[in-house]
């Protein structure tokens, strides 16, 4: 199933920051690849190190006007917009088709599972730092990882962006490797989208306990789901967020800033499931869970 053909037919769903980046990957690997928007673009740019470069795309903003199926579908939508995927999927994947959900949460195949797809779903985590500055013009900023698990797909995929500006590395325990990523999300996100300000706000007064608890108890609720973490793993957090710049900004807070809706039931809704699932009590998340959800708009 996985044996690659010179230029693999690739759909991208989804031309935000990371969808951008993906998808120039793909080119550069020399694939012929599609990007899938809601909006029509004229182009796709990736801005890397001060260099622009136009990516070879076809751009497509209705499904009716493609054939399918493709070998793969990478679906780089916010989680809560998943479902807005479902068109392009019902005409691209097929039975034969991997579909590649590169999304923030640690359920990324449950979310899939919904769609009722006839092919494998792939779960991947990005570490990488990217911002749309336009319709069609995206930043790389940093970060290169997309991590996949272990498997005959994780590895197809790995082979299928060699030697691009993507590494994709596999994971033999996709679980913690979901739960780190998530909590590189779970306090920063929140509290800036919440506070409207950069993550210089993560050393106000009162914050960094605050980050701390949260932190803590998605630990808790982690281990208790599965994962191999530990209070390492909080310190580990506290020292990446440490790096960050103080103008820097989060997703959750361009959301919020934007009026778009935020991606709380995927980030903070996880650790509050998982709590309730195992009986792992999780206030603090819980509370922020629910402000969010109140100043998210409502429709998702």
């Amino acid at each position: 199933m996985y044996a690659l053909l010179m230029a693999d037919r690739i759909a991208v769903i989804g031309a935000g920051a990371i969808g951008g980046v993906l998808a120039q990957a793909a080119c550069q690997a020399g694939h012929d690849v599609t990007l899938c928007v809601r909006t029509p673009i004229p182009s796709l740019s990736v801005i890397r190190d001060g260099e622009a470069s136009q990516v070879p795309v076809r751009v497509a903003a209705d499904p009716g006007t493609l054939a399918g199926p493709v070998s793969w579908v990478l679906v780089t939508t916010k989680g809560h917009q998943t479902a807005g995927a479902e068109p392009w999927l019902r005409r691209l994947a097929g039975s034969d088709t991997t579909v590649v959900a590169v999304q923030n949460g640690v359920d990324h195949a449950e979310r899939l599972a919904q769609l009722r797809l006839p092919g494998p779903v792939l779960p991947a985590l990005a570490y990488i730092a990217a911002r749309r500055e336009a319709p069609g013009q995206v930043v790389h900023v940093t970060g290169r990882r997309v991590v996949v698990p272990c498997g005959e797909a994780g590895a197809a995929f790995a082979a299928l962006l060699a030697d691009g500006p993507v590494n994709v590395e596999l994971s033999p325990d996709f679980l913690t490797a979901a739960w780190r990523k998530l909590l590189t999300n779970v306090a920063a996100n929140p509290v800036t989208a919440l506070t409207g300000r950069t993550m210089a706000v993560l050393g106000s007064p009162g914050i960094p306990a605050l980050v701390e608890g949260l932190l803590t108890e998605s630990v808790a609720a982690g281990v208790a789901a599965g994962a191999r973490l530990s209070a390492t793993d909080v310190a580990d957090t506290l020292d990446f967020y440490a790096r960050f710049q103080p103008d820097a900004g989060t997703s959750m807070l361009e959301d919020r800033l934007a009026g778009r809706p935020t991606e709380h039931e995927e980030i903070t809704g996880a650790v509050v499931r998982a709590g309730d699932r195992h009986g792992v009590q999780v206030p603090l998340n819980r509370a922020l869970l629910a402000l969010l959800a109140a100043a998210s708009p409502d429709t998702r």
